[in-house]
């Protein structure tokens, strides 16, 4: 791999792990996502510093130029990340039409026994 591929590499890595890191720091981002996006910056760290591994890998993917199976690797992160998110967003989007539903059921419940306690001092 070219020196100058390699730098712009690690400096890619670096930077997206001090943007996880400072996320993390200021509580913008969840620990179990940090993992996920500490995970695959680490792992572009690496093959972006062993190049040997990179060789490796590239070779047992039929890619003849090394650094393009690093972005191999950084796009199948990604996808990873994108179909587990995808996941939380379904997940989050079914939890708010229940409690949207659990919240239209309690007011009218509190409309019924406001009415019962208007007509009780009706009677009264």
């Amino acid at each position: 791999m070219e020196l100058k591929v390699q730098i712009v590499s690690i400096a890619a890595s670096l930077g997206v792990l001090a943007m996880v890191f400072e996320a993390v720091r200021r509580r913008n981002l969840l620990e179990r996502y940090a993992l996920l996006w500490l995970t695959s910056g680490f792992v572009l760290l690496g093959l972006a510093v062993w190049q040997g591994a990179l060789k490796t890998l590239a070779s047992a993917m039929g890619v003849k130029y090394a650094p393009n199976a690093l972005f191999v690797v950084a796009f199948g992160f990604i996808l990873v990340l994108l179909f587990h998110f995808s996941l939380v967003v379904s997940r989050l989007a079914d939890q708010s039409r229940v409690l949207a539903q659990r919240v239209a059921l309690l007011e009218e419940r509190l409309r019924e026994v406001e009415g019962r306690k208007s007509d009780e001092h009706v009677l009264s």
